[in-house]
């Protein structure tokens, strides 16, 4: 064969070395090496300068609103796999990504560019008898975890907040959502990427393996934190194979106690606002308790307004009276979470059944008080165990972006490190930083 000649029966022939290489990698073997690189770039994350980080985040703001058409697509498919069947409606919407989603996406990571750099920040520091000084100093907590379902806006909060506090995230979204969020992660590292921050600093899992998960919860050499953010099989199948410290929420069983001094339109408009706005939330209500006194003015014009906006109302003995089509109440449909337009309502003696009630049935997410009271709204708010409790506002506001926080990577119900919504700060740690002169301990 003369020099320059072609073999077309070795060009079209691949060696099994070859072969292999295009075979998928087995799931452990991925995972690891996904979480290994991200490791490898939490060093130099950690150390971005803070106009690095805020140029970044506006370039990955910018992208989103330029690749709108293209994450819509992506969206679709998911839409098309998920289907449309009643059950169904409340994760749909979740799923659902619209222009205004986007662009509320976007919104979020800019306000997140604009707000101070917590890495770095000083609390305090004090001098010892020995003349040391000693100080605590805000520093990222490293690779974080984020295990998430249905939201695609996620990807971009978390991406986001871990960028801006120094932290490397590595996202696992569910496999409903998984062409938005692989169209999400894309345009956001890419982005991130041309403005200076390292390679890996956003890792995307892009396989939906189920068995992926419980091994992604042993990576405990590479990842410092866990968050999930979903149902409560997720919750469970975290809090069984994680060997990461989990910082996590449990189901949004958010309450809303009118009170004997509320004023009836207030109350109207909060109560509806918490459930109709926006249902399928953890931060939506799912039971309002009525002071008895309150009852028979607030409930006619209360079970209008729902009623036009389509809820269902499950009724105590004494509603049901009063609203003759509420349908009765069981004792199950206190405590659930319905992420629907379904509302229980119950008519209480006074505060304290309203709180007892709260104590039994909340899952100490949202709680909130209706009065004009101040007092009773100050004890309220002293003796109601919530991440977050509110007084004259919708439950709907706990959230980090109504709370100035920038985007939120979840609202925590935990006692632990973090509670409540979950901005900056709570994706920091501190560490201690002592300053002498030659002292030594005698």
């Amino acid at each position: 064969m003369e020099a320059g000649e072609r073999n077309d029966v070795d060009a079209n022939c691949e060696t099994p070395e070859q072969e292999a290489e295009q075979e998928p990698k087995p799931v452990a073997e991925y995972i690891v090496d996904l979480v290994a690189g991200a490791k490898r770039a939490s060093g130099r994350v950690a150390s971005l300068q803070t106009a690095i980080k805020n140029q970044a985040l506006f370039a990955m703001a910018e992208a989103l609103e330029a690749k709108t058409d293209e994450l819509l697509e992506a969206n679709q498919q998911d839409l098309d796999a998920f289907g449309s069947a009643p059950e169904k409606k409340a994760v749909a919407d979740r799923l659902r990504l619209t222009e205004q989603r986007i662009g509320d996406m976007a919104s979020g990571i800019r306000e997140v560019a604009q707000l101070p750099d917590p890495v770095g920040s000083m609390s305090s520091m004090w001098a010892r008898p020995n003349g040391m000084e000693v100080g605590r100093v805000r520093v990222p907590i490293g690779v974080i975890g984020i295990i998430y379902e249905s939201r695609p806006n996620v990807t971009a909060d978390s991406a986001a907040l871990c960028l801006k506090s120094g932290n490397v995230c590595v996202l696992r979204g569910g496999s409903e959502a998984i062409h938005s969020n692989r169209a999400i992660a894309a345009v956001l590292s890419e982005a991130a990427e041309k403005a200076g921050v390292p390679a890996g600093a956003i890792t995307f899992i892009d396989r939906p393996d189920r068995e992926l998960v419980p091994i992604l919860l042993k990576q405990d050499a590479f990842i410092d934190l866990i968050i999930p953010r979903g149902g409560e099989s997720l919750m469970k199948l975290i809090a069984e194979h994680s060997t990461i410290p989990v910082v996590k929420h449990d189901a949004g069983v958010c309450h809303i106690y009118v009170d004997v001094s509320a004023d009836p339109a207030m109350a109207e408009a909060i109560c509806v606002n918490a459930k109709v706005q926006r249902p399928s939330t953890c931060n939506a209500v799912e039971t309002v308790l009525i002071h008895q006194s309150m009852a028979r003015i607030l409930l006619p014009k209360l079970a209008e307004s729902l009623r036009s906006a389509k809820v269902e109302i499950r009724g105590c003995p004494k509603t049901c009276q009063l609203i003759p089509e509420a349908k009765p109440a069981s004792e199950q449909d206190y405590g659930k979470e319905f992420l629907d337009l379904v509302l229980a309502i119950k008519i209480v003696k006074n505060m304290d059944e309203a709180m007892d009630h709260i104590a039994r049935y909340g899952s100490r997410h949202t709680e909130a008080i209706v009065t004009s009271d101040y007092s009773r709204s100050m004890r309220f708010l002293k003796e109601v165990d919530a991440s977050a409790v509110l007084v004259n506002v919708s439950t709907r506001l706990n959230d980090g972006y109504q709370f100035g926080l920038g985007a939120e990577i979840g609202i925590s119900t935990s006692r632990i490190h973090a509670r409540g919504p979950m901005g900056l700060e709570e994706l920091t740690c501190f560490k201690f930083i002592v300053l002498g002169s030659g002292q030594l301990r005698e």
